[in-house]
């Protein structure tokens, strides 16, 4: 403004210094979260490893501790986490396709997609009274496994369709050019040339959605997920359960040696998270050299 004088003082020893004391404050917390998560994965893994015993995959939940185990649980979450990814994978790619490459920009488009972002940051268990009113009482479908699939469909789902479109955004606009300036439809230039360049993220997003659901108790207690299953599901229409369900089950109980069950139980839950996310990065890695 006119009539006033302004000075930039530097100081750049007190905004140094500044500096590092945020940097070490930052660093302390991060420092202080990594600790409190050691802990527990200590803790729980010398609960955990001495109950890690071939029983423990080969027999079903049981009143005496050591003839637990997690059978029926186990085949649950593998039966889940197929039928849930065959669901949501075709549903989720196919609406981030649709939106960011062929949608028309408007308002009714907009409206979806402020919708969609949204939907990712719900929280579970509100899918999980959406299921239990539309699947399980509305449709007639009961506690079964495909309740829990679509239940779990609907969770994951934003999420697909985020990541998706993000990858289809990483792909330069010079390939789409390219492609339709040699004559390629507009179908043409999406499945032989944008897909494959935006399918390693693509799968990245899919895989960590799946590593998310695996470990989602809430909706499937809702919709009346058992505690305690005797056998193996053969079906979509059989009841079930999953790990985390029989986890929290073993933690509930008063006895130690079921409390160290549950330990052993996280330790094989987080094995799958971790491979899952494992092979999330070796195939994005794949496909990234590879295209």
């Amino acid at each position: 403004m006119k009539g006033y004088e302004v000075r930039f003082e530097p100081d750049l020893p007190r905004r140094q210094a500044v500096g590092r004391i945020w940097q070490g404050v930052a660093l302390l917390a991060i420092l202080m979260g990594i600790a409190v998560l050691l802990t527990l994965l200590v803790r729980v893994f010398l609960d955990g490893l001495p109950y890690l015993r071939p029983q423990l995959f080969t027999e079903f939940p049981s009143r005496f501790p050591d003839k637990a185990g997690l059978r029926s649980a186990l085949q649950g979450s593998i039966w889940l986490m197929v039928l849930t990814a065959l669901l949501s994978f075709p549903l989720g790619v196919g609406a981030g396709i649709y939106l960011e490459e062929f949608a028309p920009k408007n308002a009714i488009t907009r409206f979806i997609e402020i919708n969609i972002a949204n939907l990712a940051g719900v929280p579970s268990i509100i899918y999980g009274l959406l299921g239990l009113g539309l699947f399980v009482r509305g449709l007639g479908l009961g506690r079964s496994l495909l309740a829990g699939v679509l239940t779990m469909t609907l969770v994951i789902l934003p999420v697909i369709i985020v990541s998706t479109r993000e990858s289809l955004r990483a792909v330069p606009a010079s390939i789409r050019e390219a492609a339709l300036a040699l004559g390629a439809s507009r179908w043409e230039m999406v499945r032989d040339h944008v897909l494959v360049y935006s399918m390693g993220g693509i799968l990245t997003g899919m895989i960590l959605a799946l590593s998310r659901a695996i470990g989602e108790t809430a909706p499937l207690i809702t919709i009346g997920a058992l505690t305690y299953i005797a056998f193996d599901p053969r079906g979509p229409l059989d009841i079930f359960t999953v790990l985390p369900i029989q986890i929290f089950n073993w933690v509930s109980m008063p006895q130690e040696a079921f409390h160290r069950l549950a330990a052993a139980g996280i330790v094989i839950l987080l094995a799958v998270l971790l491979s899952m996310n494992a092979l999330a990065i070796w195939l994005r890695n794949r496909l990234q050299k590879r295209w």
